[in-house]
């Protein structure tokens, strides 16, 4: 049915595709995020790619149809995988406002002890007085901050805003180790 070159030549251009939408994907929401240089030279690699792979496609289109199978199929693979980079890369700054009706001053207090930087605004809710807790911090830190929210108030209300450009940037001095550091016991 298939022979081994167009088997090959199938697999290379779903292989390709999936690099370069994925260096797309993550292109993008760099852009987004301002930082030109970054999107500058992904770009260059995601178009260099692209040329390559359609015009081969292009070229044996009409002797070999299925390679459009291949082109599709790394196209939307690569827009998975292309998310899934950006979202371990953790690109980016946002804001994170808790909203808490009774352990505002301990989850701040536990954050700036970790060396996150928190403001903490009182505020009226809908069943009475809150405490806003309002943190601009690395993308990357949502995960171990949020951890601490949850284990102090589990009914915590967050959102989660984009940032795209902050003044200054202060970095928690302790942050706890996260995925191979974490396994590794590394500091």
């Amino acid at each position: 049915m298939f022979d081994t070159h167009i088997l090959l030549t199938g697999l290379a251009i779903f292989l390709a595709r999936i690099c370069d939408v994925s260096i797309g994907t993550v292109r993008t929401i760099i852009t987004v995020q301002g930082r030109t240089t970054i999107a500058f030279f992904l770009a260059t690699f995601e178009i260099i790619i692209w040329v390559l792979v359609a015009s081969t496609v292009i070229n044996q289109v009409r002797v070999q149809p299925i390679l459009v199978a291949f082109y599709a199929l790394g196209y939307a693979t690569g827009n998975v995988v292309g998310i899934l980079v950006e979202r371990k890369l953790a690109f980016g700054l946002i804001i994170l406002r808790v909203i808490t009706r009774d352990a505002g001053k301990e989850l701040s207090d536990r954050l700036r002890q970790q060396g996150q930087p928190v403001t903490i605004f009182r505020g009226e809710g809908m069943t009475g007085p809150v405490d806003e807790l309002y943190v601009a911090c690395r993308r990357r830190d949502l995960g171990w901050i949020l951890s601490e929210v949850r284990e102090i108030d589990p009914n915590a209300f967050y959102v989660i805003e984009q940032a795209r450009d902050i003044s200054k940037v202060l970095r928690p001095t302790y942050a706890p180790l996260g995925g191979w550091r974490a396994s590794t016991k590394r500091k």
